[in-house]
């Protein structure tokens, strides 16, 4: 028995490393797995500045992207092209910019590890990237055409990885990595948007609009299967692990956008979008399944050196599949007149997986324009599944010409308390 207990006290010591290793090894498998594609942002910086409220107050090229009825009130439509479009947000749902610099390089206390653990939530370390950038757009009248560049990564780690990596394994415990997850996609969406007036009479008006995408997919690496579970008993470790993930490296498909629109008078509009009311991307270009697993059973500190642990890796080429892009309601009101302009969306998901979340997101904004070649912004969002963040942005209007650009902090206006790192900038003309 004394020797057993000695071994085990061995095996605590050197041991934990070949743990961590191996649960380590799948979430950097994640990691690397939609390291290579990122998800889509707002490449609109004045919808960024404003918190993302502007179903009600999009004009021209961004009624194309935001509100395609919106080309159906006379008041929304405007001729112009965007040269460049731009917008990139990478975040966490756990760690502020401060927690970052605080604890990066620190030698950390038992008080530390503590905090740490407590800034991560039940679910686990969510990591998300969204990118946006616009190759084509334009509008005319009530017709707008939009190309955009698309890519959506979220990654998930199990709270648990971070427990072991911080306090170490204990005898008796078991470490399970369920609740990790990783999606990630990329694609190009070219867009047809057409907006159509219904009734008029004054100052009041109501349309309906519609945008047909066409989709060409890049790339896609989806995990459809992970377990795994690590084990320390009396006799040494245990453990076993299974990932299994789909790619593909091209694909094509469709999606449908729906709107409407009711201009109230002069000064008020409300908005209704319904984003990707149809969608169906088939990957057909070289679809193929990876798969990762490996167990063992009573490794001691005698025999972890050996090849003790039985693994086995594989890739097979698979019939194509398909994926679809979540759907997303979104209402709103705004102020569309005067020096001082606001909007308030609601936004709401039906749908809930990976990195998405059926949770309402709310979002507000503001405009003012004391000189009007020199706008100043600013918003806030709360809800769904980002982070709650102020927002802040400006432009420069010259003639026809215009440049916007924005930031997004945290739940204070410094960006210390940012867990993301998100700016937009859009450039382009309006005749």
């Amino acid at each position: 028995m004394h020797t057993s207990l000695k071994s085990l006290s061995r095996i605590r010591r050197s041991g934990t490393r070949c743990l961590m290793t191996g649960i380590i090894f799948i979430g950097m498998a994640l990691l690397v797995a939609a390291s290579s594609t990122l998800a889509a942002g707002q490449s609109s910086a004045r919808s960024v500045a404003m918190g993302g409220a502007h179903i009600g107050l999009a004009k021209g090229v961004d009624a194309a992207r935001y509100n395609p009825a919106n080309l159906g009130l006379t008041s929304h439509r405007s001729t112009g092209v965007e040269l460049v479009g731009v917008g990139a947000n990478i975040s966490n749902n756990s760690f502020t910019l401060s927690d970052y610099n605080k604890y990066t390089g620190a030698f950390l206390t038992t008080e530390d590890k503590e905090y740490i653990l407590g800034r991560i939530p039940d679910e686990g370390l969510r990591l998300a990237a969204d990118v946006e950038a616009t190759a084509l757009a334009l509008s005319t009248g009530q017709f707008g055409l939009t190309v955009t560049g698309v890519g959506r990564a979220d990654v998930n780690l199990s709270r648990d990885i971070f427990e072991l990596v911080l306090n170490g394994n204990t005898f008796a415990d078991t470490i399970s990595v369920d609740g990790s997850y990783s999606d990630a996609v990329s694609y190009i969406s070219a867009g047809l948007s057409y907006g159509l007036p219904l009734y008029t009479n004054g100052s009041r008006q109501l349309a309906v609009g519609a945008t047909a995408r066409y989709l060409r997919g890049i790339a896609v690496e989806q995990v459809t299967e992970l377990q795994g579970m690590f084990a320390t008993n009396s006799t040494g470790y245990s453990g076993e692990g299974r990932l299994v993930a789909q790619t593909a490296t091209g694909g094509r498909g469709y999606a449908l956008d729906l709107g409407g629109a009711f201009k109230l008078n002069d000064h008020y509009t409300l908005g209704f979008k319904m984003e990707n009311f149809l969608s169906h991307l088939k990957w057909s270009d070289e679809p193929e399944e990876h798969g990762y697993l490996f167990s063992f059973d009573t490794m001691t500190v005698d025999n972890m050196n050996e090849d003790y642990v039985v693994s086995e890796d594989y890739s097979r080429s698979i019939e194509p599949f398909t994926t679809s892009l979540p759907t997303v309601m979104t209402v709103g009101v705004a102020n569309t007149s005067g020096k001082l302009v606001w909007a308030v969306d609601y936004q709401q998901k039906f749908r809930s997986e990976n990195g998405t979340s059926t949770k309402p997101r709310l979002a507000a904004g503001v405009e003012y324009s004391l000189l009007r070649f020199l706008p100043i912004r600013a918003g806030y969002a709360t809800g769904g599944d980002r982070n709650a963040a102020f927002s802040f942005g400006s432009g420069i209007r010259a003639l026809a010409f215009y440049l916007d650009v924005a930031a997004v902090t945290g739940s204070t206006f410094s960006g210390y308390s940012s867990k993301s790192v998100h700016m937009a900038v859009s450039t382009g003309l309006h005749f």
